[in-house]
């Protein structure tokens, strides 16, 4: 099959038929309703965006709005697009859709007001979509226009298109950082990587309306599709590299430290570093770094002590350099993380080490950098592996969180006894219902966390704001820290009342403080709140997915007995369990709670 990340757009379309009969056909497709709204044709922008949902794990259905009235379906119309129940709306304009473009001898004093009002104009598309679906939109800010009548002049004087587009978009970023509901795509950024030579299709356009040039679609569903994969939780996680010609020049077993090729002192050296300085940027904003390496330990941790080296020991949250399979190394590293390994992009130069990986580890993606290490961080960047949906305080402090859990696992090894190993961490919870600063870090784990996840329902930004108002629900969040440093968030559950009965809809965990009493710890907070309400009874559910087998007797273990599953529409496997709390008692013991929820 093609790899559609990195094929051109004529080769997706000539088989774009068989693609989707292929990749239809496959198990375990997530079904996705996404309603396309455009100043422009979007049919081709649509075909290309379901091949590469459907390679992804989605099997979208689309509701293609009418060219030009994207205004009309969202604002006059949006009840009749409510009932096509979507759980993203793709607004898609472009720099011919703006109304309220500034004259050429525009003054400076009223620029402002035509930025305002062509704002205005958008955010009354936003709030109606906003208050009648409730859905994550997705809104592309604007390429600069074909032609700038003013030339230079057009990105300086009033009355520039280019300076007003610029106006706008940075208008549009201040209210899309306003609004958790509304993500922007950089079209702008998009644009100006294709050039615009290479995006406007002005033939096809006075033709058949469709704006855009195929690889300009196809760059815009590349967009699209790494966007939604972050909403869903599928970015990646982690960078694992191999050492010798990827992260340094050389061969360090045979050259030794001091020949390796890193620094600033010829241009082979200097490109190095460049691509370790964007390994470094990804850590800082949360990608975690791993080494696997064919090489002798000892050896090849001596690369990092070069002084030129940007990359530090302290920088990778798993190191494996040994003559062993790369693809097995590879399997041990993601149990050492507690992640998936769809989770994880693998970086070699040598091509026969990434046929054997990509072959060998089903769902890890395998960029084909080549040689050139000049070109390796374009490449492995224009994959679009590690798009974020937002940017969190836990997720620019990932890398430094599983540091943490690395000296609490050093520290196990201290204790024959494990409670007195607990007891060292000096752990507090923090646990309370749904806050309005969390929220968006609430939904972002349901989409997340696919292994401590009892049920694996997923909750948009939305629906996590009406269940943390609705009085049937129980929605409450863990956090934890110890001596270590904070956890963050780690933590939601979330039950339903039905009368003086509770069942739980979602409970979910980051598998780095697995065994740390938290589940424990978070039962009696459920417990306690119940019993406030009267319920007697809890209700706990396992739907089993590709990745939850680890919590299947999640829980018999905290007291819960088997009973018949009741609903015949949960998928086979599932188990349904019940706890009794008459005679409950607390069964945390290791965990310092600062605060629970209470009614």
């Amino acid at each position: 099959m093609l790899d559609l990340d990195f094929c051109s757009a004529d080769d997706i379309l000539m088989r774009k038929n068989s693609l989707r009969r292929e990749l239809s056909a496959r198990e375990g497709l997530q079904d996705l309703r996404i309603a396309v709204l455009g100043g422009s044709t979007m049919d081709q922008l649509v075909n290309i965006l379901e091949l590469l949902l459907l390679a992804n794990g989605f099997r979208p259905t689309f509701h293609k709005g009418e060219y030009g009235r994207f205004y009309e379906e969202a604002v006059h119309e949006a009840h009749e697009l409510a009932a096509f129940k979507p759980d993203i709306v793709y607004l898609h304009t472009s720099c011919r859709n703006v109304v309220n473009l500034p004259p050429v001898n525009c003054t400076e004093a009223d620029l402002p007001g035509f930025v305002q009002a062509e704002l205005n104009r958008y955010r009354e598309i936003w709030d109606s979509l906003e208050q009648t679906i409730g859905c994550q939109i997705i809104q592309n800010n604007f390429e600069m226009p074909a032609n700038a009548l003013l030339g230079n002049m057009d990105a300086v004087a009033s009355g520039g298109a280019s300076r007003f587009l610029t106006m706008l978009n940075l208008a549009f970023a201040e209210e899309a950082n306003r609004r958790p509901k509304v993500m922007l795509q950089d079209v702008q950024g998009i644009s100006g990587h294709i050039g615009l030579k290479n995006w406007f299709d002005w033939d096809r356009y006075f033709s058949y309306k469709i704006l855009l040039q195929p690889d300009a679609n196809l760059a815009l569903a590349r967009s699209l599709n790494s966007m939604i994969r972050a909403i869903y939780g599928k970015s990646r996680k982690v960078l694992v590299l191999d050492l010798d010609n990827t992260v340094w020049g050389g061969v360090i077993g045979d050259d030794g430290v001091d020949k390796i090729l890193i620094g600033r002192e010829t241009p082979q050296a200097e490109a190095y570093t460049a691509f370790q300085e964007y390994c470094l940027s990804l850590r800082n904003r949360g990608i975690l770094l791993a080494v696997c390496s064919k090489n002798n330990e000892d050896v090849a941790k001596s690369g990092f002590s070069h002084p030129d080296s940007i990359l530090k020991l302290e920088h990778f949250s798993a190191f494996r350099a040994n003559w062993e399979p790369k693809h097995g190394n590879i399997l041990d590293i993601a149990k050492e993380l507690n992640l998936g390994v769809d989770s994880f992009v693998f970086a070699d130069d040598n091509p026969a080490e990434r046929e054997i990986v990509r072959s060998q580890i089903p769902g890890i993606a395998v960029p084909e950098i080549g040689k050139e290490v000049t070109k390796y961080a374009e490449i492995i960047q224009a994959g679009r592996y590690f798009e974020p949906a937002s940017l969190s305080k836990e997720d620019l402090e990932r890398a430094a969180l599983y540091a943490q859990r690395s000296g609490a696992m050093a520290q196990q090894a201290k204790f024959a006894n494990y409670g007195e190993y607990l007891d060292s961490l000096e752990m507090t919870a923090e646990i309370d219902v749904f806050k309005p600063v969390y929220l968006e870090r609430i939904a972002q784990l349901t989409n997340k966390t696919n292994q401590f996840n009892l049920t694996t329902r997923r909750y948009t930004l939305a629906e996590m704001e009406a269940a943390a108002n609705d009085p049937n629900v129980i929605p409450l969040y863990g956090k934890l820290s110890d001596k270590f440093g904070d956890n963050g968030l780690i933590s939601i559950v979330l039950g339903r009342q039905e009368g003086d009965v509770l069942h739980m809809d979602l409970w979910l965990m980051s598998c780095r403080v697995l065994k740390r009493d938290m589940e424990n710890t978070m039962l009696d907070a459920v417990v306690e709140r119940a019993k406030s309400r009267g319920i007697r009874t809890i209700f706990g559910y396992f739907i089993p997915s590709a990745k939850n087998g680890m919590v299947k007797e999640f829980y018999p273990g905290l007291g819960f007995e088997s009973v018949p599953l009741t609903d015949g529409s949960l998928p086979e496997g599932s188990t349904a369990w019940a706890l009794d709390l008459s005679n409950y008692t607390q069964q945390n013991t290791h965990i310092k709670v600062l605060e629970y929820a209470h009614a």
